[in-house]
């Protein structure tokens, strides 16, 4: 409907196979799509850089997203590739996660 914002629900699958879900709404459905991602995890860093290509050509073309995370100063990447571009992006976002986790021990989720 007019002036309703975008939402995605995410369901993802936790470290110890805990299904998890979160709902989360923004100005557009990438940043709805990574709001909820961000909420499954437990953490919600500063979207630093986002970027678009297409690593394959026709109707059915992959995409590449590229995102840059801040969190505490520091700098996360993450890359994800779907012919689903919010799929490649919750990929990439997901992963950018992954390595802010890994890199700063954060316990989430708690």
């Amino acid at each position: 409907a007019a002036g309703q914002a975008p939402s995605a629900t995410v369901r993802m699958t936790g470290p110890d196979g805990e299904a998890l879900t979160a709902t989360a709404e923004g100005n557009g459905p990438v940043d709805a799509v990574c709001k909820a991602v961000a909420d499954v995890v437990g953490v919600h860093p500063k979207l630093d850089e986002y970027s678009v290509h297409s690593i394959s050509g026709g109707l059915d073309a992959v995409g590449e997203v590229t995102v840059r995370l801040e969190h505490e100063e520091h700098l996360y990447s993450g890359r994800g590739s779907d012919t689903d571009i919010l799929v490649a992006s919750a990929k990439a976002y997901a992963n950018a996660l992954n390595r802010l986790l890994s890199m700063e021990g954060v316990a989430a989720r708690q």
